[in-house]
């Protein structure tokens, strides 16, 4: 079905950062939950280090999300991957065009052309599709805990610099491994009209809000 376009940025073993897109994640709090191919250089990294980061992509980047299809940090190419015409990478910034910048609470680099960027730390890991015959390979459900959020100043709320704007964020979206982007806003929701402190706990809200 597709998501927003995710660009997964984890270490290599040899200190070099791998750069993968995906779009099954979803987000629940400070948690996100990633489905990603159990043979991907990416799970590895993220099950042997317990970091991640997850850059957001807007609509102009979906050149560089393209050039990283097809793509796999994994030496040789997982068998799986064969037959779909997929080629090793070493250097996936570099294909992409895109510029690592340095975290600030975990190792793997932030993809600095993307305007949202989500530093992450490994939850929990859980098999998926076990014994599903429809589903061609090994797959595994990993939960990330957020734990630094970066966003452009261009894309907030000019009344609170600690919300994003939907009006000025458009994420590149995958719908039926078809890239497309956000069009205007459909219908006003009443699930907005309530502050949005209340989903922290309270010790976390910045806001006296009552529950």
């Amino acid at each position: 079905m597709g998501t927003p376009v995710v660009l997964i940025s984890s270490l290599n073993e040899n200190g070099t950062a791998n750069l993968a897109p995906m779009s099954s994640a979803w987000w629940l709090g400070w948690g996100c939950m990633l489905g990603l191919n159990s043979t991907s250089k990416t799970v590895e990294n993220i099950l042997r280090t317990g970091q991640c980061v997850l850059n957001l992509p807007s609509e102009k980047q979906v050149g560089s999300v393209d050039r990283l299809a097809l793509t796999t940090g994994s030496n040789p190419v997982p068998s799986n991957k064969t037959p779909m015409g997929f080629r090793y990478v070493e250097d996936k910034f570099g294909l992409a065009g895109l510029t690592p910048v340095q975290s600030e609470a975990v190792a793997p680099p932030r993809v600095f052309e993307c305007p949202v960027q989500l530093e992450a730390e490994l939850a929990a890991v859980h098999d998926f599709g076990v014994g599903n015959p429809r589903i061609r390979s090994p797959m595994k459900a990993i939960e990330v805990r957020i734990v630094r959020v970066h966003a452009v100043e261009s894309i907030l709320r000019d009344d609170n610099k600690d919300r994003i704007d939907p009006e000025k964020w458009r994420p590149l979206i995958m719908s039926f491994r078809e890239f497309y982007g956000l069009g205007g806003n459909l219908h006003h929701s009443r699930l907005s009209e309530f502050p949005e402190e209340l989903f922290k706990p309270a010790e976390f809200r910045r806001n006296p809000v009552t529950a």
